[in-house]
């Protein structure tokens, strides 16, 4: 494990990285948005959970087959991204009901399963191939060159990663409710939707037309 400094350094990055707008991001502030801070918090520990399958997948060594692997990297990719269109295009075509009827649907406890909510942020995070390449880049640099088990290491510092980010995700659900109680944003949200459904897609896109890792 990396001394102090180089612990707070590694805390630090995380939750500026965490802070940058990305598909997990939306995803969280638009389940916040059409259904409450709940949701947009159980939205981010689904994230959380998928980030806990790209760590293990790294030490067990799937991680590496990605980073030089064109084929695997490319396969994971394309279903990624099918998955981030799919969810943009329903983003776009849905029906926004009314603020009011938002309200009674919840409490009528016909809003979205939270365990749907969960799955859809799981899902976003392990189809995302990028994902693992970045931990197999981010983390070693905060591994000592004189660790005894890197390998445990890389999973200590991966899951120090996941536990960080849960507050900023839950900061980015609780600004999400907050905006969503705004008359505004209620008037607006039919919008919001498609606007996030439009940046899902975007999302999806640029994921189809990312480069593969160099093989080795």
């Amino acid at each position: 494990m990396p001394d102090l400094s180089h612990l707070l350094v590694f805390i630090a990055a995380g939750w500026l990285l965490n802070l940058t707008p990305g598909p997990d991001v939306f995803y969280i502030v638009t389940n916040a948005l059409r259904s409450g801070a709940r949701a947009g918090i159980v939205a981010g520990l689904g994230i959380t959970a998928g980030c806990f399958v790209h760590i293990g997948a790294a030490a067990l060594g799937v991680g590496t087959l990605l980073a030089t692997s064109v084929h695997a990297f490319t396969l994971l990719k394309y279903i990624g991204a099918a998955y981030l269109l799919y969810m943009g295009i329903r983003m776009v075509l849905s029906k926004t009901p009314p603020a009011a009827d938002l309200a009674a649907m919840a409490a009528a406890g016909e809003a979205r399963s939270l365990r749907a909510v969960f799955m859809g942020g799981f899902w976003t995070n392990v189809l995302n191939p990028k994902v693992a390449l970045f931990f197999l880049a981010f983390v070693p640099q905060f591994i000592a060159p004189d660790a005894g088990n890197k390998a445990l290491a890389f999973v200590l510092l991966g899951v120090l990663f996941n536990l960080n980010a849960i507050p900023v995700n839950s900061g980015w659900a609780l600004a999400g409710a907050w905006m969503a109680r705004r008359s505004a944003v209620q008037k607006g949200l039919h919008w919001l939707d498609r606007v996030a459904g439009a940046l899902f897609i975007g999302f999806g896109i640029k994921l189809a037309l990312s480069d593969a890792p160099a093989a080795r």
